[in-house]
């Protein structure tokens, strides 16, 4: 059989099939262009499937971003749009999408730096509300107080307090800033479906919301996730309708597989498999001669992921929760961001 006609869904194990599909892409992919003005080589349609027991995905060809990864996840979980929570953090890979530039570029004037709209966290929590901004709280009220009900709809809410907010000594009440009970949870309801109907064929989360692409500054590359419970195991399949090769991939391949992990622990499941589906899997020109590079490089043992106390709502996890053991990856490769 011709070299062109190798599938695109690679079989064999482990990191292996990533460094497949880049070689795949570099030998068989087509030159189209894209929004940033890069230039691309292009593969239409993907599939790769890796293994979440007793190992966890983080590529070893070069060194991945762990702690972005882990924080971004959590960002995401939490509902919030505002990349400089990210920033804070030491996790720069939303700044420049954020950036008063891109933001005026994309047509957002009075929208504030760093408010990126209603992207990934707000969909998963929030599917169908009216977006505010940045600043609005994703927390459940918890405690109307009526001494200054007459004034508006407040209450007592958890961490963060939003810039604006009244405080109270130690309470902070805030007037019509929270998305509570707005919208669609749609990571609740799939760990409750997980738990109540594990053979559901509808256990997806989507954060493709056409009502709201125009609001976003980045609408979403990873797009649809669906759970699949099996024999005690939960597995995840990601729909990814653009998938940079260079950078974005290993960082989804890891942050997918690391909400499977994340969603097992809750429902009393072990993780099972994430399968990766790619819509236009793409190499940005500027990403081929240091993929070139990581291909020369031989994987090494995949590490593995501890999650170190029970936790019983996936809302409740935090950064130092988990730990990733015997994590050798050879040095890192730069690639420029395309935006």
């Amino acid at each position: 059989m011709p070299a062109a006609e190798e599938p695109s869904c690679c079989l064999e194990g482990g990191e292996q099939q990533y460094l497949q599909q880049v070689r795949h892409i570099l030998q068989h992919g087509h030159r189209k262009e894209d929004r940033t003005g890069t230039g691309t080589i292009s593969v239409f349609g993907m599939q790769a499937r890796y293994s979440l027991r007793d190992q966890f995905p983080l590529l070893t060809t070069k060194r991945v971003f762990w702690k972005g990864v882990l924080e971004e996840l959590l960002w995401f979980i939490k509902g919030s749009t505002n990349a400089k929570e990210l920033s804070a953090k030491g996790v720069k890979i939303w700044d420049a999408n954020g950036s008063r530039e891109f933001l005026d570029k994309q047509g957002f004037y009075t929208r504030e730096e760093g408010d990126l709209g209603p992207v990934y966290g707000f969909q998963w929590r929030h599917f169908g509300a009216e977006y505010k901004d940045m600043h609005t709280v994703n927390f459940y009220i918890i405690d109307t107080k009526p001494e200054i009900s007459q004034q508006g709809s407040r209450g007592e809410v958890q961490y963060p307090v939003p810039s604006g907010s009244e405080c109270y000594g130690n309470l902070a009440f805030i007037n019509d800033l929270d998305y509570s009970k707005q919208g669609v949870d749609q990571l609740q309801k799939v760990i409750e479906m997980i738990k109540t109907n594990p053979d559901d064929r509808r256990m997806l989360m989507c954060a493709w919301n056409p009502k709201d692409i125009s609001l976003m500054a980045l609408p979403p590359c990873h797009a649809l996730c669906q759970f699949y419970v099996l024999n005690g195991e939960l597995s995840c399949q990601l729909y990814q309708r653009s998938g940079d090769m260079g950078l974005g991939v290993p960082f989804n391949i890891a942050s997918y597989s690391l909400l499977t992990y994340m969603i097992a622990h809750v429902t009393g499941l072990k993780p099972g498999e994430f399968i990766h589906t790619l819509g236009d899997a793409h190499i940005y020109l500027n990403h081929v001669e240091p993929l070139k590079v990581q291909l020369q490089r031989e994987p090494r043992p995949l590490p593995r992921l501890r999650i170190l106390r029970k936790v019983e709502d996936v809302s409740d996890f935090k950064a130092e929760d988990f730990q990733i053991e015997g994590y050798d990856p050879h040095p890192p490769i730069k690639m420029e961001m395309a935006v």
